[in-house]
């Protein structure tokens, strides 16, 4: 199974931004956190971050011939971005949203998701092993064990 895992604004910031909220954990950290996940679990990941809300969703779209399911943190556009949640519904593949820290108990902004009636599941505050579990409901998914 491939799964691309696409981050968006700010995420090349961990260890910098807010550490009170996000850790002090670099950006490259989780990437190495999740391969060592994805390895066991025999998925090959593929990762994009940016900043700017048309290359996100350039790689959505790009993922359409390229991957079997997307886990993605679409940040700050969660809340912002029809967009993104246009691009994961034409695409038509499984996805997970995914946010490092507990949306729900932060900001009331932040408890709004575009992105999440695409997705068929939402993972908040778990940190890097949020990552993990969104690989792994893909996973169960494909295999009809939702």
């Amino acid at each position: 199974m491939k799964v691309f895992v696409i981050n968006g604004p700010n995420l090349n910031m961990l260890g910098i931004r807010e550490p009170d909220i996000y850790g002090k954990k670099t950006y490259q950290d989780l990437l190495h956190y999740i391969d060592g996940a994805a390895q066991a679990l025999d998925v090959t990941v593929e990762y994009f971050q940016s900043n700017h809300e048309g290359d996100l969703v350039d790689m959505i779209q790009n993922a359409y011939e390229h991957a079997d399911g997307i886990v993605i943190n679409p940040a700050a556009y969660t809340h912002t971005s029809i967009a993104i949640l246009d691009a994961l519904k034409a695409v038509g593949l499984p996805a997970v949203e995914v946010h490092l820290s507990d949306v729900d108990q932060r900001e009331d902004f932040r408890r709004v998701s575009f992105v999440r009636d695409a997705c068929i599941g939402t993972i908040t505050g778990k940190g890097f092993d949020g990552y993990v579990e969104g690989i792994k409901l893909l996973l169960n998914h494909r295999a009809g064990r939702e």
